[in-house]
């Protein structure tokens, strides 16, 4: 396969982000939506996100979006401001190839750099070995399952939740 390219996000990347992720809420169970955003609201997350100083991540081959990552607040509230969570969507032929490792590696470099002290999957499926997988190669560990919390295809889904520390993580105060 060829080789590709994580960069920044943009505005021009929003079709082929749209494209990615409608094909997950679709046909996967990673993400607990049933119905896929349309370009305009993909937008508006990619402002939401980038608005807070947070990375939005694509990788690229060629021409082509084959994946993205971003990190976003965990929760709203002030005291959680050190703590983001993490997304990782890959396009079909961009499974298996590295992609999701690499980006989840510049995500977690970017986060750690922005000061960031701990980084949380919240991944859909139990039965979603490859992102529970990913993320446990990445050092995270796994603090909990809620179990058939979620509906999706005639199915109760379960959610696993990851954690790991950035940088000096809990050792010293972040500010």
């Amino acid at each position: 396969m060829p080789e590709f390219t994580i960069r920044a996000a943009a505005a021009a990347d929003v079709p082929a982000v749209t494209a990615i992720y409608g094909h997950h809420v679709l046909h996967g169970t990673g993400t607990f939506e049933t119905l896929a955003p349309d370009e305009a609201e993909m937008l508006h997350r990619l402002q939401e996100v980038q608005s807070r100083g947070l990375p939005w991540l694509v990788a690229v081959r060629g021409q082509e979006i084959i994946g993205y990552a971003y990190a976003n607040w965990f929760r709203a509230r002030e005291a959680f401001r050190f703590t983001v969570e993490d997304s990782i969507y890959i396009a079909p032929n961009g499974l298996r190839q590295g992609v999701g490792g690499q980006l989840l590696d510049a995500l977690i470099d970017s986060c750690t750099r922005s000061g960031m002290r701990q980084m949380l999957a919240v991944i859909g499926d139990s039965a979603n070995a490859g992102s529970i997988g990913l993320h446990r190669a990445r050092g995270f560990e796994e603090l909990g399952r809620m179990s058939a919390v979620g509906w999706k295809f005639d199915r109760w889904l379960d959610v696993v939740f990851m954690q790991r520390a950035l940088g000096a993580g809990a050792e010293t105060s972040p500010i």
